[in-house]
């Protein structure tokens, strides 16, 4: 009893890590008694026809045969407002039997309903902030390690390139390669690109840190993926890459590498390989490439072929003959 007493009248998940609101749902789940799980938990899902009275039911039913109730409702950022201000209302004099559990995306800090969670006490707002791209390596590292697998840092880049920075798409593809491996242990970039599909779109960053690294192939293979129709924008990226390369080679050559963030105004992790994709270029390299760039601009602008027209500049870029 003294278990569930600690327990606050209701809680609000909140941010747009799905897989943290998850397991956030999980974890008070777990409070109750799994025999009369059937009798003490409901699982509303937010609609137009939600009505206050059968919401106001439901956290108002005593429980049975347990010490609690649990009634969780999703998406609660897009409750109709006659709903929003009934539980408003409820959670003046909650029942005290039941814990409300709201999972919501998105539910601004000025809001009513907000306020009213906030006020039963400093545990009741679960943030569920979304993961910083920079983080994001050590969080699957994290994940693999729940399976099973070790995933190193090139290898999760490729996963979240192809999946997204979504938590809930990552632990079920991780889940699922562990699965195809067979057994524990480490997995490649190899590994990934082979059994691991692209459902999200190409980010520009993937793309110019495939030809920064020089590798062709790569590159081709996520400028397939590009709208096409935005050449003249992503000759930009590019151009703005190859500018930036041109001040790390420099920087790396007078000994100062250590700065290369700070000249270029840019996290440290932003430009962690800048020292290195910079010395694959030789001298003068880049700044042919550079004046290759504004040749590409002058093309495309005067109506030449997109494909042609980028196709060789990525050659270019990545040391290869253009066929």
């Amino acid at each position: 009893m003294a278990e569930q007493a600690k327990l606050l009248a209701a809680y609000l998940a909140v941010g747009p890590d799905e897989l943290k609101r998850a397991r956030a749902i999980d974890k008070l789940k777990s409070r109750l008694n799994q025999s009369f799980i059937t009798f003490n938990l409901d699982e509303i899902s937010v609609s137009a026809e939600l009505t206050p009275e059968s919401v106001l039911s439901s956290v108002q039913t005593l429980p049975m045969g347990d010490f609690r109730r649990i009634v969780v409702i999703d998406d609660a950022g897009k409750l109709p407002k006659p709903v929003s201000e009934a539980l408003i209302e409820y959670l003046k004099n909650p029942n005290p039997t039941t814990t409300l559990m709201l999972s919501a995306k998105t539910l601004a800090k000025s809001t009513r309903l907000y306020k009213a969670v906030d006020a039963l006490g400093k545990l009741a707002i679960i943030n569920c902030g979304a993961i910083a791209r920079n983080e994001l390596p050590k969080y699957v590292w994290d994940l693999g390690q729940k399976y099973g697998l070790q995933i190193p840092t090139n290898a999760a880049n490729e996963l979240i390139s192809r999946v997204g920075d979504n938590t809930t798409m990552l632990d079920s593809q991780i889940k699922s390669l562990a699965s195809l491996l067979g057994h524990t242990g480490s997995i490649d970039i190899h590994f990934v690109e082979t059994h691991v599909a692209r459902v999200v779109e190409v980010k520009p960053w993937d793309f110019l840190d495939s030809i920064s690294a020089r590798n062709v192939q790569k590159a081709m293979e996520l400028y397939s993926q590009m709208d096409e129709s935005g050449a003249i924008g992503n000759l930009s990226l590019i151009t703005g890459r190859v500018r930036e390369l041109i001040c790390a080679r420099s920087m790396v050559k007078r000994g100062t590498e250590q700065e290369i963030a700070s000249v270029l105004g840019k996290q440290a992790w932003q430009v962690r390989n800048y020292s290195r994709w910079a010395r694959h270029f030789g001298d003068g390299e880049l700044e042919h490439i550079l004046s290759l760039c504004a040749d590409s601009e002058r093309g495309l602008k005067s109506g030449e072929d997109k494909t042609t027209t980028m196709t060789k500049l990525i050659f270019a870029l990545c040391g290869v003959s253009n066929m």
